[in-house]
């Protein structure tokens, strides 16, 4: 609403009207934008808030992170308008557009084109690297990240149930299969023994070795799955509305040419950003969809 109609209003009404303002309402003018959780929450946080703080000087407006419990919570964010953008999974994002109307794929990493996910194994399972699925893990604990995660289960999954031909269900049968939530935490779980095998993204168990959060001997890659397309920015409709026609594609650009070891490393695509489309992830809603996990 705007000032100047505010002062022709009754203050009885003011004060009825202050009442019921929704969220959406009170952060007009603001751009939000959130990201699925597959780090730590307090590390997305201090590397996102750098997102904001270019995207707020390359646009001229003011611009939010704002953290989700876990991807559902992402999408519904998304979904109810709450954030206006957000750095989903393939899965997730796939989930978002399909649920908001005019929501568009902006952006993507370099990289994400062509992602893979690691299996991996404790090493006490006695289990190395191998060219085929590893069979070897039949029967073994196993855990996923978590279960809106493209990398971390709907293409591991997908390969499993393509070379096994079982679903997880049976071919983990009388083992305990879980999700763990995150890409670090199932890296850690099988590092540390709580669960035989797992399967995380490429990156972040990449990361973690070069970190040193992570010891390669002890969490073996066992398996490399084939490439996919994963990551990207999605940018909701109302974008529009609220900033102007054309703000949609001036976003994209600030993003693309976003650079900087520092800033890019915050983004968590080192190597850059690329244009994305709706359409380069059409054969991942085609998967979800054949395995019932558009929802």
């Amino acid at each position: 609403m705007q000032l100047r109609a505010r002062r022709v209003l009754a203050p009885a009404l003011l004060v009825l009207l202050a009442g019921s303002c929704s969220r959406e309402s009170g952060a007009a003018g603001k751009l939000r934008f959130s990201a699925i959780p597959d780090r730590s929450t307090t590390e997305l946080e201090e590397k996102f808030g750098r997102v904001a703080d270019y995207l707020e000087a390359e646009l001229g407006v003011p611009v939010e992170f704002v953290p989700t419990a876990d991807y559902t919570a992402s999408v519904e964010a998304f979904k109810n308008g709450d954030v206006q953008l957000a750095w989903f999974g393939g899965l997730t994002g796939v989930r978002a557009r399909a649920a908001v109307a005019g929501a568009r794929a902006i952006a993507q990493g370099v990289v994400d084109p062509d992602y893979r996910s690691y299996f991996v194994a404790n090493a006490e399972t006695g289990l190395g690297l191998s060219e085929s699925f590893p069979m070897e893990l039949e029967g073994l604990t196993f855990t996923f990240g978590s279960d809106s995660s493209t990398s971390g289960r709907l293409m591991p999954e997908y390969f499993l149930r393509k070379h096994t031909g079982k679903a997880p269900a049976e071919f983990f049968a009388g083992a305990q299969m879980s999700f763990s939530g995150t890409h670090d935490k199932t890296a850690l779980l099988v590092q540390e023994g709580t669960y035989q095998a797992g399967v995380l993204g490429y990156k972040d168990y990449d990361r973690m070795v070069t970190e040193g959060k992570l010891d390669p001997t002890r969490c073996v890659k066992v398996w490399e799955t084939p490439e996919y397309a994963d990551y990207n920015w999605t940018a909701h409709p109302s974008l529009e509305e609220t900033f102007g026609a054309g703000f949609i594609d001036r976003l994209q650009a600030a993003l693309v040419r976003m650079e900087g070891p520092e800033l890019l490393a915050a983004a968590q695509r080192e190597e850059g950003l690329i244009p994305a489309t709706n359409e380069d992830f059409a054969a991942l809603e085609e998967l979800a969809r054949e395995l019932n996990l558009l929802r």
